[in-house]
């Protein structure tokens, strides 16, 4: 069973239609680039998955279940995490402290407990810390633990809210442009990180306007132009699809 389906997914903004019955599915272990125009509904698709925005036609499922109607932390707590375009961290809060947040989700600890700093409770946060000092490491972050997210680089802040997605220990994970601003020996960096992601089991719908980053990993591609889902398939197959080609560089008579 795919973990992650969108059945005819349709979302109006009053007489605006961003999405028009688009359609996919997000295997396990695959990586999905999801790549279009500026204004094709990159990101309301995220919006959707994560509960973000509802609906007007359609639906999500997740291993079987319909997403509609959950809050975008319940949906996070059944196994869906995302980045975003613009860098969310908090910055005042040390890279472990950002990461340790993410595992609220997987927390069973009550108020009563966490004023009272009951063993139970230190016991689970021992264990949330643990959660994402491994997180940090996967991303290559260990030595920036106690490090404010203020003063990291714009490369390891990148980095760090991947680790933060994956602090939730989610099953699939969306990346809202991950490579944008980075350099590229921080691209070939997070290609690999992204691979690894995938080699553990979880997918990943990438988002992404570099070309080489979502060709060089991605096992499919599904393309989007102003909300409708034009082609989807294998990396080599998509560089020469017609209907791609004309949405991105336009035909003659278009751009005359």
């Amino acid at each position: 069973m795919a973990h992650l389906q969108l059945k005819d997914v349709t979302v109006t903004f009053g007489g605006l239609q961003a999405l028009n019955r688009v359609a996919f599915e997000l295997k396990p272990g695959e990586i999905l680039g999801l790549i279009g125009p500026n204004g094709a509904g990159k990101t309301t698709i995220f919006n959707v998955i994560t509960g973000v925005y509802k609906t007007s036609g359609g639906e999500v499922l997740y291993d079987g279940e319909r997403l509609a109607g959950l809050r975008p932390h319940q949906i996070l707590s059944r196994g869906i995490a995302r980045t975003f375009q613009n860098i969310r961290l908090f910055t005042a809060m040390t890279a472990l402290e950002n990461v340790m947040v993410a595992r609220h989700c997987r927390s069973a600890a009550s108020v009563f407990s966490s004023v009272l700093r009951l063993p139970s409770q230190k016991q689970e946060e021992a264990a949330v810390r643990e959660k994402a000092m491994e997180a940090l490491s996967f991303v290559g972050m260990s030595s920036y633990a106690y490090e404010v997210a203020r003063n990291l680089p714009y490369g390891l802040q990148r980095r760090l809210e991947i680790a933060r997605a994956l602090g939730s220990d989610p099953k699939t994970i969306l990346l809202d442009e991950p490579a944008a601003g980075l350099n590229p020996a921080e691209s070939k960096a997070l290609m690999e990180m992204i691979l690894r992601i995938s080699e553990t089991g979880r997918n990943v719908l990438l988002v992404e306007h570099d070309m080489s980053v979502v060709m060089g990993i991605s096992h499919r591609v599904a393309v989007l132009d102003h909300g409708e889902l034009i082609c989807q398939g294998r990396p080599e197959e998509i560089q020469c699809d017609p209907k791609v080609i004309e949405a991105y560089l336009g035909t003659e008579e278009s751009t005359a």
